[in-house]
């Protein structure tokens, strides 16, 4: 977002390794005191349901939303600090996002743009299918000041919009109308991408978009919920949102025309976005109904070197982004999400993942079908852990035969591994055990598996 606020605070400490012990230490006390223990495997085949025809939206694990802040904040670490316009941390973060959104199945395209004498990129994604003559659009700003990271401004809208493109590919979401995702290049330079983009649109392109929905920030440290209110149906439906979940909300005023919603809103587009404050104070009025510190700014960290990957509410992104799910499923009603098909069969068994041990098993009998496995085996994991980077995950067929499902990270330092793997398993024959591998091969952080299931 545009105006810097003053002089740099001091930097906040990004996670240590040694915090991440503490977590874990935590979390091993609290389920002892709830009683959690492990005990034989249960399989329960069940006929998986079909989901209503116009979903709400999924639940978007907070997780992996923080999962991608911390690849952004590691890339603006290897690259000067700053993720900047015309700097080499903005382009290795278009290459990151491209990346997930590639092996996701979007179809991308990198949009090229000269400011300040610097070349910018714009990123759009487009997920195949849905009505083309009527365009739900999701954007944000990739990029940073050249002071810090921006890891709050905006990796925080960043990663809430792609994390929901990333579930929108997960669910196999079938829209009735056509999902497009944008992340700009030089907004802190007074929206430069976004007018570039919205500059190259022919007229008839631009009246194809129902709707443009902006994210810029949305995970203030002393948030506020901020609701743009240009469009009467687009307020209505964010504000509706949270009052169902008792969350009271307060019309944008601070980012007015500054961020990339005004060039679409100048072209006539219907804007609606999200915003949970930058440098204005939040008043006592403010504090009380949302929690928080009367009398300092939202985010103390805005446009300063200290906006890094600890300058982050998870509560206020967690919430946010659930809320962007929602208003991309419900705008782009009327379609369906794939149900998975043939039986489930899960293992609700807690096994405890060694620190720095050797790899446990979760096993699941497979009985009732018949011939072998098919090649798009859905492999859904619930693994609770303080430091999943640590985590080799496997899925060993009846074989015997390992299939990787995710390797271990340094720069991985988010919890939980909540996930749904693709595995071809036609090799395999579908009854027998399957068994989930788990191995931590690094020190200082436990967890454990809470439960897993295949879908056939």
């Amino acid at each position: 977002m545009l105006e810097p606020s003053g002089s740099p605070l001091p930097t906040h400490p990004p996670r240590s390794r040694t915090a991440a012990a503490l977590l874990a230490t935590g979390a091993a006390l609290a389920a002892t005191l709830l009683g959690a223990a492990s005990g034989p495997a249960l399989a329960v085949p069940t006929t998986a349901p079909a989901r209503p025809a116009v979903a709400a939206g999924p639940d978007i694990p907070v997780a992996n939303v923080k999962a991608h802040l911390n690849q952004l904040q590691a890339i603006a670490n290897a690259n000067g600090g700053n993720r900047a316009h015309g700097r080499s941390g903005y382009k290795a973060s278009i290459d990151y996002v491209k990346g997930k959104l590639d092996a996701a199945g979007f179809t991308t395209t990198v949009q090229q743009f000269t400011t300040g004498g610097a070349t910018g990129y714009n990123l759009v994604a487009d997920w195949p299918g849905g009505d083309a003559d009527h365009v739900v659009f999701a954007g944000a700003h990739l990029d940073s000041v050249n002071a810090g990271p921006g890891i709050n401004d905006n990796g925080s809208g960043s990663a809430g919009v792609l994390e929901v493109a990333l579930a929108v590919a997960r669910e196999g979401y079938k829209p009735a109308k056509h999902l497009r995702f944008g992340w700009w290049g030089a907004e802190e330079l007074g929206m430069r991408g976004s007018s570039y983009y919205v500059n190259q649109l022919p007229a008839g392109e631009r009246g194809k978009i129902d709707a443009y929905l902006n994210f810029d920030m949305i995970g203030s440290p002393n948030p506020g919920y901020f609701v743009y209110g240009y469009d009467q149906n687009l307020k209505a439906l964010f504000e509706n949102w949270f009052a169902a979940k008792n969350i009271a909300t307060e019309i944008d005023t601070e980012g007015d025309g500054r961020s990339d919603h005004a060039p679409f809103q100048n072209a006539g587009i219907p804007v609606g976005g999200l915003f949970s404050g930058a440098d204005y104070r939040k008043t006592a009025a403010q504090a009380q109904k949302w929690g928080g510190t009367a009398g300092q700014p939202f985010d103390r960290c805005y446009h300063a070197s200290c906006d890094t990957s600890a300058n982050i509410s998870d509560q206020a992104l967690d919430t946010d982004t659930d809320a962007i799910a929602s208003a991309v499923w419900t705008l782009s009603g009327g379609g369906t999400t794939t149900p998975p098909q043939g039986k489930v069969f899960e293992s609700k068994s807690q096994v405890p993942v060694p620190d720095a041990g050797a790899a446990v098993e979760s096993p699941v009998t497979v009985s009732g079908l018949t011939g072998n496995a098919p090649s798009a085996l859905k492999v859904s994991v619930d693994i609770k852990h303080t430091y999943r980077g640590d985590l080799v995950v496997d899925l060993v067929g009846p074989s015997g035969r390992a299939y990787r499902l995710k390797d271990s990270s340094g720069d991985d330092s988010a919890n939980d591994v909540i996930a749904t793997y693709t595995v071809d398993a036609s090799g395999e024959t579908a009854n027998g055990t399957w068994k989930l591998r788990v191995q931590d091969v690094a020190a200082q952080d436990t967890g454990r598996i809470d439960g897993w299931k295949l879908t056939f």
